[in-house]
């Protein structure tokens, strides 16, 4: 992530997203603020994008988009339970950023029957390259 705008609209969609079910609960949210911190966001700004969400910045790098993607994925399991509307939502968003249908719901599918939520990296990585061939 570049810019610090784009840090801003990565969060506010993902806000956006963790939204899609009517709620955010605490899990949703402790896992938010690490992002937060992680992109080093300010605590104040990072509230802020929840009453003002900042537009949404396109992002042109792929293997950035597919971190998002993962990111809001990981999200979605953040709270133990998926809600049919964020997994339409989630597949929506994947389309939208151009990535392989077949791909994001690979992962989403690997990510279900993991215990933990995740994926290996170079599995992600793996996967999202074997469709572009």
């Amino acid at each position: 992530m570049s810019t610090y705008q784009e840090k801003l609209s990565l969060l506010s969609d993902m806000i956006a997203f963790a939204r899609v079910d009517g709620q955010i609960n605490e899990r949703e949210m402790r896992f938010l603020q690490i992002i937060a911190r992680n992109l080093k966001v300010e605590e104040n700004v990072f509230n802020d994008l929840f009453c003002n969400p900042v537009p949404h910045i396109t992002i042109k790098d792929e293997h950035e988009r597919i971190l998002h993607f993962y990111r809001l994925a990981l999200l979605m399991h953040a709270n133990g339970i998926l809600h049919d509307k964020e997994q339409v939502a989630i597949h929506e968003i994947g389309v939208s950023m151009g990535l392989s249908p077949y791909a994001t719901q690979t992962i989403l599918d690997a990510m279900a029957a993991s215990s933990t939520g995740m994926v290996d990296p170079h599995f992600l990585l793996e996967v999202f390259k074997a469709q572009q061939n």
